[in-house]
């Protein structure tokens, strides 16, 4: 399995903990804390540079994560049923690094910010599940140069170094 950010082999371990499978107890507990939505082919759920960042775990169809750069797009990765959406930035509230469009038509459970914090707070087991994946996901990402900030510095001076690594602790 290789991922689609680095292009690095991933063991099917590590895959599993960036892109994990619900249960279908776990996505009951999650629909308690959001609302069902039809999906469409070609509907553009989220794009890069929103604030307003909704999580949302596929229950049937597919969505893709994509970066826009001009006038193409990167594929980052392709969610499918039990899988669930974003990274750290969700968190936060930061803006949209990526643009989030259906592939093939269904049903989410959609959570906005507020309840998404909630769900994580109150359920420790789904907290877990989804802080790792946040987590490796930013990993992922920023291993693939494909963070929200951008260092600009001679790779000779020791101050973009200890910039670059104070960076990289910091996801």
């Amino acid at each position: 399995m290789t991922d689609t950010t680095s292009g690095l082999p991933l063991t099917s371990s590590r895959a599993e903990e960036i892109f994990p499978i619900l249960t279908l107890a776990q996505i009951r507990r999650i629909a308690a804390h959001g609302h069902m939505r039809p999906i469409q082919r070609g509907e553009v759920l989220v794009e890069q540079g929103d604030s307003a960042v909704p999580f949302f775990v596929v229950v049937s169809g597919e969505i893709e994560i994509v970066r826009p750069l001009g006038a193409a797009e990167t594929l980052i990765t392709v969610h499918r049923p039990g899988q669930f959406t974003g990274e750290v930035n969700m968190l936060s509230g930061r803006r949209a690094l990526f643009r989030m469009r259906v592939t093939k038509p269904g049903e989410v459970i959609e959570l906005d910010h507020q309840q998404m914090l909630a769900l994580v707070q109150t359920d420790a087991e789904l907290g877990e599940i989804v802080m790792r994946a946040f987590l490796l996901r930013r990993v992922e990402l920023v291993a693939a140069g494909m963070g929200d900030a951008v260092l600009v510095g001679s790779t000779h001076s020791a101050g973009t170094l200890q910039i670059k690594e104070f960076l990289m602790r910091n996801g």
